[in-house]
């Protein structure tokens, strides 16, 4: 077989790139000389290097592949798994560096609807793996659903929302729209193909084909775009199982944040959010890709958002001022268990239960004890401590009880009653801690235009 081109090319390079004297490899340690011209030269598996194959190697690793799916190679398929490991190496770097945010939810997806699980390598021909992206006509997602589409399967969109590019919702309602194309044609590669030009297409060509099932049966009689896309899947099957026999080591993988759901049944700003909880606010975009203005709307308040774990046991923790400081009403639905809590039961726990705070760097009881309106004393007798030295990383148990109430109200020279605002607290909960007293109240005794308040400030509550 005559040598590629390009194998000639990247041979003459590395050649001509390494001292006569002598040729270094990547860790700086000494190799061999170069070879003189007339010796043979040995391939350069660096990381730009690209590995020489043929049709008949290809052919046996198709054929020693397991799959679900029909694949088998022919000179189309072969033609795409030259263009993505030779001529276009970088889209396929670009979706090897994104595939584990969504291949573990793909395969997840695709068994919970009896699916072969290669039918997860339609989205990289789709999008690339990008969920925010958008096509010339207007499809939006993974899977690339037009507004009409994704309408059928419950995804809507507004000014503010795009469910089309919510990966969840957008592979769930993937995987049943091709299930009903498999059951409407018996055939995935068909299924595939009606995915992309829609049945009516597919049910022409294979009346044009005098009644061939299979997808190379009606292949010449489809559009010429749906020609290129199936076996645009299938060379990115074969190539995602082979790596490292096409030197595709990929540097920098990105992987999912754990998360957990929290659905607020509200509007929000992610912005506001952010601020309030020290979130990224890039975080909550990248794990919340629907909300395209970075603003939930009323249409949409019982949407759940994704929430990086480590920050959830805050979140529960604090949902109560949350609520308030977000400036919304008095519910909140925690996704990852489906329990309804109001904050009536809410302030009724932090009652009960207290909370805690992390020591910081330069905190001391005495500056803890100001920060959260309670003693030193108090402090040192709610978590035992012998002296007042506390360490950095160190929680302490802050009590929210009554007594916590009644050490946090005070009365100043001027005779005014004052509160200073706990952990968890809003001017509900605050309300609810005073016989007599109403949020308006208080707002109109503070000069309030809004309902945020802070850990540590007074109020004037009488």
């Amino acid at each position: 077989m005559k040598r590629p081109l390009y194998r000639t090319i990247t041979l003459a390079l590395i050649t001509c790139l390494i001292p006569l004297s002598k040729a270094y490899s990547q860790d700086d340690e000494m190799v061999a000389a170069a070879p003189l011209l007339d010796e043979e030269v040995l391939p350069n598996y660096h990381y730009e290097y690209i590995p020489d194959f043929t049709y008949e190697q290809i052919d046996r690793r198709v054929k020693a592949m397991d799959h679900e799916m029909a694949f088998e190679l022919n000179d189309k398929v072969f033609s795409f798994i030259q263009y993505f490991t030779v001529r276009n190496r970088d889209y396929t770097k670009m979706v090897l560096a994104r595939k584990e945010l969504f291949f573990p939810m793909f395969d997840e997806m695709m068994t919970k609807h009896d699916m072969p699980l290669e039918i997860k390598y339609l989205s990289i021909i789709e999008s690339g793996l990008d969920p925010q992206i958008r096509s010339r006509v207007g499809a939006m997602g993974l899977w690339q659903f037009m507004p009409a589409t994704g309408r059928m399967y419950g995804m809507n969109t507004n000014n503010d929302i795009d469910d089309r590019m919510d990966p969840e919702l957008s592979t769930e309602a993937a995987a049943k729209y091709l299930k009903s194309l498999y059951r409407m044609f018996d055939d995935w590669e068909v299924a595939m193909a009606a995915y992309n030009c829609g049945p009516g297409n597919v049910r022409k060509a294979i009346r044009k084909s005098g009644g061939k099932k299979t997808f190379w049966g009606i292949y010449n009689y489809l559009p010429r775009e749906t020609r290129s896309y199936v076996p645009q899947v299938q060379a990115m099957l074969y190539i995602l199982n082979h790596l490292e026999e096409h030197n595709f080591h990929p540097e920098d993988p990105t992987y999912v944040v754990e998360y957990e759901k929290i659905r607020f049944d509200r509007a929000l700003s992610l912005d506001k959010l952010a601020e309030l909880t020290n979130l990224c606010v890039s975080d909550l975009k990248t794990l919340n890709p629907a909300i395209k203005n970075k603003n939930l709307p009323e249409s949409n308040r019982s949407m759940a958002l994704r929430i990086p774990k480590s920050k959830v046991p805050y979140i529960k923790e604090n949902l109560a001022w949350l609520n308030d400081s977000l400036n919304n009403a008095p519910t909140i639905l925690l996704a990852s268990n489906l329990h309804l809590q109001s904050v009536e039961a809410l302030a009724q726990d932090i009652r009960q239960n207290g909370t805690s705070y992390k020591v910081r760097s330069g905190d001391v009881l005495g500056s803890i004890a100001q920060r959260h309106g309670v003693t030193v004393t108090q402090i040192k007798s709610w978590n035992n401590l012998s002296s007042n030295l506390i360490r950095v990383g160190q929680t302490l148990h802050i009590n929210s009880g009554m007594s916590n109430t009644i050490a946090s109200t005070q009365t100043n020279s001027s005779g005014q009653t004052t509160y200073t605002v706990q952990p968890g607290d809003s001017l509900w909960i605050i309300s609810k801690k005073h016989e007599g007293l109403t949020v308006e109240q208080i707002k109109r005794l503070n000069n309030l235009n809004s309902n945020n308040i802070k850990p540590g400030q007074k109020l004037i509550i009488g």
